[in-house]
């Protein structure tokens, strides 16, 4: 698969007056070498969520898994009060952490590292950084249906999407993207549709390892060199495939 044409080949054809393309101008900020990001949850918070993931596996993403972590952080349990939005600041937390941890988790050789190898282009690198992303939510995934209703609640419908804004920003950026036309928009956009589909195939696959999940990823990325050169426009593309992913998704049993 030519991954490397990835980077090109959900750009250009995407007009920059998309009305899709607001969500992204409002929710998406440049990365800055210069400017250090302050701690994304206060000591806390982050002492009582941090403890309370690894209780999700075994009792979901629940008021209880929230009590248990107080605990083990030596909290009162009332002391989850803190956290105003409950559950879903749990949710938020491993949303948070996971895309943060991206930079740590996933490292590519520099130029001079590489030697005589063949040089990874951008496009194999969002693929690689999307799917150590999905692979992240292996010890919950059994659970992440649970999280995936509470997010669709209208409430908490504006977080969501902006963190997945954020994630399609943090992998392209790792990824080297230097874009600053009317294509940083578009790509974001794109890569935000084919991981928001995947993840929900993620929580249906049951093959080992994940393969057929992987599968899909690869094959949402070949429909965005394959189709999105030649369709018009964001939201014609995001139709095209959103049908094409449905179907596949409903064929795993996901009712949707």
């Amino acid at each position: 698969m030519a991954l490397a044409r990835l980077s090109k080949s959900i750009t250009s054809r995407f007009p920059a007056t998309s009305p899709c393309l607001t969500i992204w101008r409002q929710t998406c900020s440049y990365h800055s070498y210069e400017y250090v990001q302050p701690p994304p949850f206060p000591p806390a918070e982050s002492a009582i969520l941090s403890a309370a993931i690894s209780h999700v596996p075994n009792y979901g993403f629940t008021s209880t898994a929230l009590n248990l972590g107080a605990r083990d952080a030596g909290y009162l349990e009332v002391s989850t009060n803190l956290l105003p939005r409950g559950v879903f600041d749990l949710i938020n937390y491993h949303l948070v952490t996971q895309r943060l941890a991206l930079k740590d988790t996933v490292q590519f050789p520099s130029e001079g590292e590489q030697g005589s190898a063949k040089k990874l282009g951008v496009g194999a690198k969002v693929r690689t950084l999307t799917l150590a992303r999905l692979r992240a939510n292996q010890p919950i995934i059994h659970r992440w249906q649970e999280a995936l209703a509470v997010m669709a609640q209208p409430s908490y419908v504006p977080t969501s999407v902006a963190e997945l804004a954020r994630l399609a920003d943090e992998i392209w950026f790792l990824a080297g993207d230097v874009s600053v036309d009317t294509s940083w928009y578009t790509k974001r956009a794109s890569l935000s549709a084919i991981y928001s589909a995947t993840e929900v195939f993620m929580t249906q696959d049951r093959s080992e390892e994940f393969t057929e999940t992987e599968e899909f990823l690869d094959s949402r990325l070949n429909e965005v060199m394959k189709v999105g050169g030649f369709l018009g426009g964001l939201g014609e593309w995001l139709d095209y495939t959103g049908h094409s992913a449905v179907n596949i998704l409903r064929s795993k049993g996901v009712r949707i």
